[in-house]
């Protein structure tokens, strides 16, 4: 059966906004050097577990190597909702430009990041493309990039006919400019294998998976007690600010706590969990949550982290309401036990 594309999208929606105002205290709490640190390991650990892993889910094995990778930004991109062009000059070299409006800087969040933040994931994803093809001749060369002020993240992936230095798998060249833009040549993803549910999915997925990773990658940079602090106070913040939108996606009511109770169990529909919902004597809920899409395939220390910072989404979407409500939440290792009472 397939679930309800309100509840999915809403989760969509919800991750990347935590995203966003994660990448914003980050930039306003920390230093420059933290931000490019931070989004370099994020953005290598997303390239780790995805990046070929995912070339022949999107039917670009066979392909040449440069031709491939411009065409996995566009496929891989475009199925997070993040718009990416394709233009491609030979089987050697195929540009990709990124258009507005942004998706990782959405909004005026864009005025806010600072340049390395950019640098970071370049150098954590694009710089690492060929290494991970066993490919020593493949470059990217970036010819814009967004915050800077120029036209947009845009460049070209090139295969060289030599080996490169590691300095030289990324350079830039602001002065070049993109092929004109052929609307029948962008790549599209097998229709067999993509039919609208998968679509949806991937494109929540795409977004929690920066929440996953994201909040990994900053334990690194600035310990554990500082990355749970920034995640938790970001969560709770995005959490308040984005409930009247989580709760029109499900039809959600503010009446206390049966309508919170109820809002917790319609809305992580939307990410295949199960929620058991039990009302209590005393006129208080428990909420019994189990499959944790969120944490799937993470290791003790990080699901347990990860899940310290996300249950301050829920915590402060319910405390937005105008009915006041105490909400608990203990982390079990299979399962979420949250309670819900009057305060």
């Amino acid at each position: 059966m397939s679930q309800p594309h309100p509840a999915i999208e809403a989760q969509a929606s919800l991750h990347h906004q935590y995203f966003l105002g994660l990448q914003l205290m980050v930039a306003v709490e920390e230093s420059r050097e933290t931000v490019f640190d931070w989004m370099f390991r994020l953005f290598r650990r997303q390239h780790e577990e995805k990046f070929l892993s995912s070339f022949e889910k999107l039917g670009l094995s066979d392909q040449p190597h440069a031709v491939a990778c411009a065409k996995y930004h566009v496929l891989s991109n475009g199925m997070g909702g993040v718009a990416v062009e394709y233009m491609e000059e030979s089987s050697t070299k195929a540009w990709v430009r990124f258009r507005y409006p942004r998706w990782m800087y959405a909004g005026p969040a864009i005025c806010g990041i600072p340049v390395e933040a950019s640098r970071g994931f370049l150098h954590g994803w694009y710089a690492q493309n060929g290494v991970s093809l066993g490919n020593p001749r493949l470059g990217y060369v970036c010819v814009s990039e967004d915050v800077t002020g120029q036209f947009g993240l845009c460049g070209y992936f090139k295969e060289y006919d030599r080996d490169l230095s590691a300095d030289e798998r990324l350079v830039f060249a602001p002065d070049e400019r993109p092929p004109e833009y052929d609307p029948s040549a962008q790549p599209s993803a097998p229709a067999a294998d993509w039919n609208e549910d998968r679509l949806a999915k991937a494109n929540r997925n795409y977004a929690v998976e920066y929440i996953r990773n994201g909040i990994q990658a900053l334990v690194e940079v600035v310990g554990r007690d500082r990355a749970v602090e920034l995640g938790r106070r970001a969560a709770r913040l995005t959490g308040l600010q984005q409930y009247p939108a989580l709760a029109a996606a499900v039809n959600a009511r503010e009446d206390g706590v049966a309508g919170a109770a109820d809002f917790i169990q319609s809305i992580m529909t939307g990410m295949g969990d199960e929620c058991l919902v039990e009302h209590r004597e005393d006129a208080g809920a428990r909420i019994l949550q189990s499959g944790l899409r969120v944490t799937r395939g993470l290791e003790a220390q990080e699901r347990d982290t990860l899940l310290e910072c996300w249950v301050e989404l829920w915590r402060g979407a319910i405390h937005s309401g105008r009915v006041f409500l105490n909400v608990d939440c203990e982390i079990a290792e299979e399962q979420l036990v949250w309670s819900i009472a009057a305060a």
